[in-house]
């Protein structure tokens, strides 16, 4: 069966796989900085049967200080119901539970049989789990992404619009690097509702809209502002009932439609409940939002221009490919009016509300870390300037030789700019110097990263001789 589902998928897939496999030596199996709020609340459950958190947050003055950015040091942090103030969103721990509770139970088994890992969810197998799945669920939405843009254009432009984002842009560091944060989840299920919403929006039956109401649901869970992606249904609901009214449609049909969308709701509310039971528990108010409320946001002076070429994680200055990845959903909305017009929103929305964001430029992490949870939206945008750019060449081939070498470009450019950020050589707060970055693209990252690599390699053939 393996075997059968393997040659029924185009070399195209096979190749998305296939790197896929070769990039898990990249994983770095790690809990830090955010990542130790998303993770603590799978741990504490599963490890301590409770949400105290206090083998999560060893140092809560200064870890939740640094944590939740408020400019107000946190003297005995401690909410009304006795536990820390865990702000973090409940998605994360969702979608590990499976793998992570199947890991303690054949840890706890191995401990029978004498061997002694700590069941503690610090240990190394939790550690690789959480990883492992991190990076499948990442993968999985860039898979998702590419199934979303072969529907636009030709599959080998959704191939390499992939590769694109996939390597030149933030999205590595979150799959592989800082797999305890909520990024690369983001990623999954962004593109998982667009996907299952482009085959939902059509159909009269109730079942796949509470599907699609579930997966609304699970991706604010992942992280709030992901909710911006519900324009998509928004845009259709308004649609529809316009065009019931206007054609003075029978009574039935208008309560029908209402009936599906209302199902939608519902199955979004049904997907919220771990984030208000959690929320409920810990603070004593299921609508708490935290740090989102602390301080105000600049809803008066939006910083529409540093957001995107800031030296302090400027989404344009660290990841240049989405110029192009923009500039093509402009021609998306030329191949599909509906859809271009829904990413076109998504984007502009969502941009605007990161401008307004009192931490717009992220604090720490590679680029401008938000905009990740838009890597669908951008995938498809990137394939579409693809797509429009052959108009320029004779054929797809000679747009191929071009195109791929150019995205190539970006992909070696992103990963020296990674491993900088990874050794240290930029810092992760704060502004960079970019003719310190540039010299260092040229001059020390090649040297430096070939001698990492040569390490690793006589490290690795040592401990299996």
């Amino acid at each position: 069966m393996i075997l059968r589902l393997w040659r029924s998928r185009s070399n195209y897939e096979k190749a998305l796989f296939l790197l896929f496999l070769l990039s898990l030596s990249l994983l770095h199996p790690v809990v830090n900085g955010d990542g130790v709020g998303y993770y603590a609340y799978i741990r504490s459950p599963l490890i301590d049967h409770n949400f105290s958190f206090s083998s999560d947050f060893r140092n809560p003055e200064e870890d939740l200080e640094k944590i939740f950015l408020t400019d107000h040091f946190i003297y005995n942090p401690v909410t009304k119901t006795g536990h820390l103030p865990n702000f973090y969103a409940v998605g994360p721990a969702v979608l590990w539970s499976p793998f992570l509770l199947s890991t303690h139970l054949v840890v706890l088994g191995l401990g029978r049989l004498g061997w002694h890992i700590p069941p503690d969810g610090h240990s190394w197998p939790y550690l690789a789990t959480m990883t492992g799945a991190t990076a499948l669920y990442g993968f999985a939405g860039l898979c998702f992404s590419f199934a979303i843009a072969r529907k636009f254009v030709e599959e080998r432009w959704a191939f390499w619009a992939t590769i694109g984002l996939w390597f030149a842009s933030s999205v590595p560091v979150y799959i592989y690097l800082l797999p305890a944060w909520s990024h690369a989840h983001s990623i999954f299920t962004t593109s998982l509702f667009l996907w299952y919403w482009l085959r939902t929006r059509s159909t009269p039956r109730s079942g796949p809209w509470l599907k699609l109401g579930l997966l609304s649901g699970l991706m604010i869970d992942v992280y709030q502002l992901n909710g911006v992606f519900l324009i998509a249904v928004a845009y259709d609901a308004l649609s529809s009932w316009a065009t019931i009214w206007s054609a003075g449609a029978a009574r039935r049909e208008l309560y029908e439609t209402l009936h599906l969308h209302g199902v939608c709701g519902l199955g979004a509310l049904l997907a919220l409940l771990p984030q208000f039971v959690t929320r409920q528990i810990v603070f004593g108010n299921f609508l708490s939002v935290g740090p989102y409320a602390l301080r105000t946001w600049n809803w008066t002076s939006p910083v529409f221009v540093k957001v995107l070429f800031s030296r302090d994680h400027g989404m344009f200055v660290f990841t240049p490919l989405l110029v192009m990845a923009i500039a093509g959903l402009f021609y998306l909305w030329r191949l599909n009016r509906t859809f271009g017009t829904i990413c076109l929103l998504i984007t502009l929305v969502f941009y605007g509300l990161i401008s307004c964001f009192p931490w717009w430029y992220g604090n720490v992490g590679f680029g401008n870390r938000f905009f990740v949870s838009l890597t669908p939206i951008f995938i498809c945008g990137l394939a579409s300037l693809f797509a429009w750019s052959t108009r320029f060449w004779d054929d797809a081939r000679a747009a191929s030789f071009r195109l791929i070498p150019l995205t190539l470009l970006f992909v070696i450019w992103n990963l020296g700019l990674v491993y900088q950020w990874q050794t240290h050589l930029i810092p992760r707060y704060g502004p960079v110097d970019w003719q310190a970055v540039r010299f260092n693209q040229f001059r020390v990252v090649p040297p430096q990263a070939l001698h990492d690599l040569g390490e690793r390699f006589y490290l690795h053939r040592d401990l299996h001789n």
